[in-house]
């Protein structure tokens, strides 16, 4: 993903270039042929001779190719990878893992029979820097946990966003692993002049590991070999960081005919240069420490609401209360945002759509792994509230996250019907599934209308004081089955969450009750 303005940044170059002299004369064959796999052919061929001019051994330069994301045409890069006797290394989302255009569990199978390295990459793909310290860790450690009962070892880490602080640096060391990728910290011709050329083995901060800017359309294939002929004056650790291999269609991507051709340019650069690639964990090294979990988050006692900033009043970012998102899908025009009189306090959310063809447009609260969204118990039901006053029907739009953190649509409420002034809709869920631990819902739009929303609240069934008024008709239905992948969120998030896309993934049509 792009680079936030926001993470620490060196600037301190690396050790000037130390060339060690070779003996003028060889005497034996063997020592010959070590120099020869050393050096390029021609000082190879000069060292050997008798009464030849002295050689320099060539530092080794390292190259690691790492892969963010874990988006499924990376696959087209392992295969050229693999048939050019080269690793890489795949940092990967765990709760995008078997959706749409991401790896599945068999191909990171695959690439683990290949000999390629798994790495984490967080949860949900959050910026860090801006989210409290134990969700950090949940997105941190959950996401190594998770791929390790998959069956991977997973020693390296890549931030998100390439945002950290020393405080999430200390977090990835404790969650057990032995490196984190940062993006950009390395002199190419996008940025960071005077930085150096590369990083070093082994590097000053293992959990601030400089890299490269990410590579994208922008860069030609001179660019990729510049970065490593540069490197190469001086020796040292050079990490790439790809994101899409494709020609079209995507975003952040290198074409997979730019790829091969540097690849294959790379390859024989082993004998002639003395440059190798390797995984991040072959730089580090270092044992594979125990699965950590990240904090857990209890659910709210009987009587008590859930529901994080229940009165929008607490600001966040992109003009969104502090734990709350915007969600929608569909071909509409929506308008997410604050405004007033409120019922309570001074704001309220607001939603409006138009140009309406398909899909609807909310506001709810973030996705994330506890710190914004209520945790929820198998086999409870809940009561979920929230006052509104609209010029169209509303129902709430209900998502459970798994265990694992993924996020799935899960059912919606019947409808509540237009109301001029503010009204309190309230719905019983059915009883949560095994496997699911955090729930967010909202009310929604899905016909061109407004709709005002305030003082939302989530209450355990079980000791939940009565609703004000029951606004919903027809009966429910059944829930609707839930779907594998995660739930990417259109537009904006707040201060507390993370910023993403979403999209309803269980083929039910708006303002259908199930």
């Amino acid at each position: 993903m792009q680079r936030s303005t926001s993470p620490r940044l060196s600037t301190k170059r690396p050790p000037k270039n130390l060339w060690r002299p070779l003996a003028a004369a060889l005497s034996t064959i063997a020592l010959a042929v070590a120099v020869a796999v050393t050096l390029p052919a021609s000082a190879a061929a000069s060292a050997a001779t008798p009464g030849a001019a002295p050689a320099a051994v060539l530092k080794q330069t390292v190259i690691s190719l790492t892969f963010d994301d874990g988006n499924a045409n990376q696959m087209t890069a392992a295969s050229i990878l693999n048939a050019n006797g080269m690793k890489g290394t795949f940092y990967i989302v765990s709760g995008f893992v078997g959706a749409a255009s991401y790896f599945t569990r068999a191909n990171l199978d695959s690439l683990k029979a290949a000999g390629h390295e798994i790495g984490g990459h967080t949860v949900n793909h959050p910026d860090l820097a801006v989210l409290p310290a134990d969700e950090v860790k949940r997105q941190i450690c959950n996401d190594r946990s998770t791929l390790m009962s998959w069956g991977f070892t997973v020693k390296s880490f890549a931030y998100p966003f390439a945002s950290s602080t020393p405080a999430n640096e200390a977090a990835a060391k404790a969650c057990g692993y032995n490196s984190a990728r940062m993006l950009g910290d390395l002199q190419s011709r996008f940025g960071c002049a005077g930085c150096g050329y590369t990083e070093k083995i082994p590097p000053a901060n293992p959990y601030y590991l400089k890299a490269l800017d990410q590579v994208d359309n922008t860069w030609t294939l001179a660019d990729l070999k510049a970065s490593v002929t540069n490197a190469e004056k001086t020796g040292g650790w050079v990490p790439f960081t790809f994101h899409n291999i494709c020609d079209t269609g995507c975003d952040l991507n290198v074409t997979p005919a730019v790829f091969t051709q540097f690849v294959q340019w790379l390859k024989p650069r082993a004998l002639t240069n003395n440059t190798v690639v390797k995984t991040v964990d072959q730089v580090i090294g270092g044992t594979a420490k125990a699965a950590v979990a990240g904090p857990a988050t209890a659910p709210a006692g009987p009587g008590v609401n859930a529901v994080i900033n229940p009165s929008l009043e607490t600001a966040g970012a992109n003009g969104l209360p502090s734990c709350w998102m915007t969600g929608g899908y569909g071909n509409n025009t929506p308008t997410i945002t604050w405004t007033s009189p409120a019922r309570t306090g001074s704001v309220a959310g607001y939603v409006s759509v138009a140009n309406y063809v398909d899909g609807d447009a909310k506001l709810l609260p973030a996705f994330d792994l506890g710190a914004c969204t209520p945790t929820v118990v198998p086999g409870h039901t809940y009561s979920m509230r929230a006052w509104y006053t609209s010029t169209v029907v509303t129902q709430f739009a209900i998502y459970l996250r798994t265990t694992a953190g993924v996020w799935q649509y899960w059912t919606s409420s019947p409808w509540f019907a237009a109301n001029p002034v503010f009204s309190e809709a309230a719905f019983t869920t059915p009883a949560i599934p095994a496997g699911f631990s955090g729930i967010s819902f909202g009310l929604n739009v899905f016909s061109n209308g407004t709709l005002e929303t305030d003082d939302y609240a989530l209450y355990d069934s079980v000791g939940a004081p009565a609703p004000t008024v029951v606004a919903a008709s027809p009966a429910p239905a059944a829930a609707a089955p839930l779907v594998q992948g995660p739930v990417e969120v259109h537009m904006n998030s707040g201060t507390d969450a993370p910023t993403g896309t979403a999209q309803d993934l269980s083929g039910v049509a708006p303002g259908d009750s199930k």
